[in-house]
């Protein structure tokens, strides 16, 4: 059961827990559960609000992100490349691309069925990281290069545009989708150099309008699609880190955070996964190789 987190707020602790790296929240649409990462633990974390059940996957390497697959099974950015679990557990690797000093972090499923998955160095060089597009036959091709952290990735509605974060730039870019599954010109929506916190996990709603998690900003933000703030979801601590929209309705917001660097007597709560119902609307998130 939830218990309260934010007196007057309605948001709620829908998993009290202790993620090093929380990330990554999805819905899986099929199956109604939240999917999770803890990055730097390499655990794939599933919860049934209706039952409250919970269960962990091990992964062999520090996991950036899970999403759904069409069939059974997940796709998961590691830290080595993308790889996939079928529904019976047994894994294959799409994109095997080690490079010493770096990771996969934050991806996202394109409404063609493809993967978008982020890189970054562990020690966040500049230009360390990439965003890549993987097909579920294994063809990948380079969207973005020479990106910092690579974290929120989302699509509007219509498919027609692709909203991406590079942490550190303080901005949200937006790029026009191409014919061949790809994306071009690269230009700001937004910055948020007049906030407190940066940039990272983010998810659109159906009305078009982007809900950005603030790392060290203790704060999801709701942005309009011409660039405009006009919403702030305080979260009691100060490392969200990415939220997506789920429940039956697709109306519930959950949110992940990360404990390390925090207080615990500070922040207790920090790790835990937060649920505001009734935030808005959001849409049904396609899986890897196949609609939702």
């Amino acid at each position: 059961m939830s218990s309260s987190a934010s007196g007057g707020s309605g948001l709620e602790v829908a998993v009290r827990a202790q993620a090093e790296l929380g990330e990554g929240p999805t819905w899986h649409v099929r199956e109604q559960r939240l999917i999770w990462v803890d990055i730097l633990s390499s655990r794939v974390h599933g919860y049934d609000p209706a039952t409250g059940r919970r269960s962990v996957r091990v992964t062999e390497q520090h996991v950036g992100a899970a999403k759904p697959a069409a069939g059974g099974g997940l796709v998961v950015n590691l830290r080595d490349g993308v790889g996939q679990y079928d529904a019976g557990g047994t894994f294959r690797w799409l994109w095997h691309d080690p490079v010493p000093g770096r990771r996969g972090n934050d991806a996202a499923v394109a409404p063609d069925g493809s993967l978008w998955a982020g890189t970054m160095r562990y020690d966040e060089g500049q230009g360390g990281g990439s965003l890549v597009r993987v097909t579920p036959d294994g063809e990948v091709s380079t969207i973005l290069a020479e990106v910092t952290v690579s974290n929120g990735t989302g699509w509007s509605p219509d498919g027609k545009l692709v909203y991406y974060i590079d942490t550190p730039t303080r901005r949200v870019d937006v790029l026009t989708m191409t014919d061949d599954g790809g994306a071009a010109d690269r230009r700001p929506l937004l910055s948020t150099e007049d906030v407190a916190g940066y940039p990272d996990g983010m998810t659109v709603d159906a009305d078009g309008c982007l809900w950005v998690a603030f790392w060290e900003g203790g704060a999801v933000r709701r942005y309009t699609p011409d660039g405009r703030l006009d919403r702030t979801v305080a979260v009691p601590v100060s490392r969200p880190t990415a939220c997506a929209f789920g429940g039956p309705d697709l109306t519930d917001l959950y949110i992940t955070s990360a404990r390390t660097g925090a207080d615990p007597a500070a922040e207790p709560l920090a790790g835990s996964v937060f649920v505001l119902p009734g935030a808005g609307r959001g849409l049904p998130q396609p899986e890897f190789g196949g609609a939702a």
